[in-house]
């Protein structure tokens, strides 16, 4: 409101007499619709008035004469009376623009707005002797404003993303702080379509909000229930005489309200958000501005509340896709970590262990065995307290049922805690578990078993469970022909190389052998110590290139034609010619070629005596008991290479103490992480280091095997085999 003071002069002077002036009054403002009243004298009393003033403030024609303090007494507490003293007492003109005045005794009260001009009225002599007042009614102005800027501020607030509770809740305020005898609320529809749930309600009790959350949408179903029905307002100007409110008019009673109008709120797809209702205390029918009110803001709910939704939907659709992450992430992770175990049992293991706690607090895991029989192999639980409920004879009676039944069937079992016709109750906790088969090939050789203790397990759970399982079958099954086919190859080199080494008069022998990676071909190191005619004995060691079934044949063949042939013939150098002879002969590739050392030694009574000869192999190692290692350097060509076999023998003795060191290329050429080569000056450097007699034969093997493993690691690209005589 502005108050803005003008000095109009005379302007307002007339001669005439106050009768003329009321005719003149009339005249020119009978039918104008701006409020007009002509007051006179300090105690302003009332001379003329147009219709327009006495339908706002009351009072008729008859009431010239009386002062406005009188016949509108509300005016003196909201500084009227003082404004009309103002301009009476100064002469100068007035005008308040937006003034508020609250009109209507106790009980029917009721805010107008105005732009006033207070006009002094001069005599003919100027002297002021009364005041003129002229008001156009603004309120309709004023609350289309004021609706305007709480619309707006509602829009801003649904373009920022406030929550739908803070918007329809600053809706319902706004609306009433407009009408004050307006109450408010919101419900909204729920995913089925059938009820209708709390949205706001600020000034309604909480026990009415609650009684009509979740009302169904229906005929007769009160003001809400039916708009929402019919999707048409819902007008009950008196709820105690509505049919429609029969159900509610007791809680509407209790909570003070008689009469609701309801509006429904439909999206832009026509589809039914929710209601918007205002209550009256009294029995009233709306007004036009109270339907226009509610026309307006179900229109600004529906957008808030379409914005939520679509919110929620991409909230939802975030969190799936976040879910989704995270249950590629879990199961590409742990079937990374299964696949990484070698061994059938351990990936089983490895299974159980990592779909606890993600997938269920309680896992185990069943195999089907070759013969028939099914077996635990693995079980997990997330407590010590739920690894107990395993010992329970009923829990393992339905498990092993279940199991049975998906190992038969192929397909998933789910089941719910409960007591089976003629079975025993499950343990307290359990809430059910599902079965999961482990497929390969069309087979089913194991199921994977989760178990609810809590929540009990939903299909999402379920689906994540049979995509795992279905990977680590795959794993499991791999691992199971992994262990079978390294069985098979440690079966195969088991017969290709003595089961035990024999005794012989004054020596002791050694031997060790460490297959390449895991082990899952047979190699082509051999070693082999036989008896011979007249107290002598044959050692070789040999390496064949390549590996797997061709390598195994001729390591067959170089050691049955060795043994054969050493029978035959006393010159160790005629032994190997045989063998190359067999090889040279014989129908095999001819990229496979064999390296060897083939020798014989006799027991003297004071030391061993031995002749030996080298194709193509690493060096042999003297190890003298004083700490000095020799090399054997003399050499003959590869066996295999060609039709012919050049080399020479040589002899040695070896004292008490002494020992002979042979050993295949996987242990000199072993790498270190930088990329160097064991070599021989490594192994000669090993056993120079060890102290006097080094523990013997077994010693030796051990301190080579350790020089070799702390150079290049566990882990060997290549074979590695030593054979170790040492003379006592």
């Amino acid at each position: 409101m502005s108050l803005q003071p003008d000095r109009l002069g005379a302007v307002t002077t007339s001669p005439r007499s106050p009768s003329r002036r009321t005719e003149e009054y009339e005249d020119l403002f009978d039918q104008a619709p701006v409020i007009f009243v002509a007051l006179g004298g300090p105690a302003h009393l009332l001379e003329a008035a147009n219709p327009a003033f006495f339908e706002v403030f009351g009072g008729g024609r008859t009431d010239a004469g009386t002062p406005i303090g009188e016949l509108i007494p509300e005016l003196a507490s909201q500084g009227v009376l003082d404004r009309l003293d103002a301009v009476y007492r100064t002469g100068t003109a007035l005008r308040a623009r937006g003034a508020r005045l609250v009109l209507g005794g106790p009980g029917t009260e009721r805010e107008e707005f105005f732009d006033f001009t207070y006009e002094p009225r001069r005599d003919r002599v100027g002297e002021v002797d009364g005041v003129i007042v002229i008001a156009v009614e603004t309120t309709v102005y004023h609350h289309a404003q004021l609706l305007a800027a709480e619309q707006r501020i509602l829009l801003e607030q649904i373009a920022r993303e406030a929550p739908l509770d803070d918007i329809l809740t600053g809706m319902a305020r706004a609306i009433e702080e407009l009408s004050p005898e307006l109450i408010v609320s919101v419900l909204l529809a729920d995913a089925d379509g059938g009820h209708l749930r709390h949205g706001t309600g600020p000034d309604l009790p909480d026990f009415y909000n609650e009684a009509i959350d979740g009302i169904p949408i229906g005929a007769d179903e009160g003001s809400c229930g039916t708009a929402a029905h019919l999707r048409v307002p819902v007008i009950v100007t008196d709820i105690a005489t509505d049919h429609r409110w029969e159900r509610y008019r007791e809680l509407a009673a209790r909570a003070g309200v008689a009469a609701c109008w309801s509006t429904p709120i439909i999206g832009t797809d026509d589809r039914l958000l929710g209601t918007f209702a205002m209550y009256h205390r009294n029995p009233k029918a709306p007004e036009e501005k109270d339907l226009a009110l509610s026309a307006a803001f179900a229109r600004i709910a529906a957008l808030a509340i379409e914005r939520h939704h679509a919110m929620e939907a991409g909230r939802a659709a975030q969190e799936r896709e976040q879910e989704a992450r995270e249950d590629l992430a879990f199961v590409l992770e742990a079937s990374t970590a299964i696949t990484r175990e070698p061994h059938f049992a351990d990936c089983l293991q490895c299974l159980a262990r990592l779909a606890v706690p993600t997938l269920a607090p309680l896992c185990s895991v069943h195999a089907r065995e070759d013969d028939g029989r099914i077996r635990l192999i693995a079980m997990a639980a997330a407590t010590p307290a739920e690894e107990d409920l395993f010992a329970s004879p009923a829990l393992r009676d339905r498990i092993d049922g279940a199991v049975a039944r998906v190992l038969a069937s192929g397909t998933t079992w789910t089941d719910q805690a409960g007591v089976p016709p003629g079975g025993r109750p499950v343990p307290p906790g359990v809430t059910g578990y599902v079965c999961v088969p482990l497929r390969v090939r069309g087979r089913t050789f194991g199921v994977l078993t989760l178990l609810a203790t809590g929540q009990p397990l939903d299909g999402h759970v379920i689906a994540l469970a049979e995509e795992l399982a279905r990977r680590a079958a795959s794993s499991a099954d791999n691992a199971h022909q992994f262990s079978n086919r390294a069985q098979l190859a440690r079966e195969l080199q088991a017969g290709l190389l003595p089961p035990e080494l024999p005794r012989i008069p004054g020596a002791e022998l050694a031997a060790s052998y460490y297959p390449a990676g895991e082990g899952l071909e047979v190699g082509g190191d051999f070693y082999d110590v036989f008896p011979l005619p007249d107290d002598r004995w044959a050692f070789m060691i040999g390496d064949v290139c390549g590996r797997g079934a061709p390598a195994a044949t001729i390591t067959g063949m170089v050691r049955h034609t060795a043994r054969a042939a050493a029978r035959l013939l006393h010159d160790p150098a005629d032994v190997v010619i045989a063998i190359n002879d067999a090889l040279a002969g014989g129908a095999l590739d001819a990229d496979y070629f064999v390296s060897l050392v083939y020798g014989a030694l006799r027991h003297t009574g004071s030391h061993l005596a031995l002749e030996l000869i080298r194709a193509g192999h690493v060096p042999p190692f003297v190890r003298r008991t004083d700490g000095t290692v020799e090399q054997l350097v003399q050499s003959g060509l590869l066996l295999g290479v060609g039709p012919e076999f050049d080399g020479t023998a040589c002899r040695l003795e070896l004292a008490p103490g002494d020992s002979l060191v042979l050993v295949t290329d996987g242990i000199t050429e072993a790498r270190s992480a930088d990329g160097e080569f064991f070599d021989e000056h490594r192994l000669a450097d090993a056993l120079h280091g060890l102290p006097g007699a080094a523990g013997g034969a077994a010693g030796l093997i051990e301190a080579v095997h350790a020089a070799v493993t702390g150079f290049a690691g566990r882990s060997t690209p290549d074979d590695q085999a030593a054979l170790v005589i040492t003379a006592t």
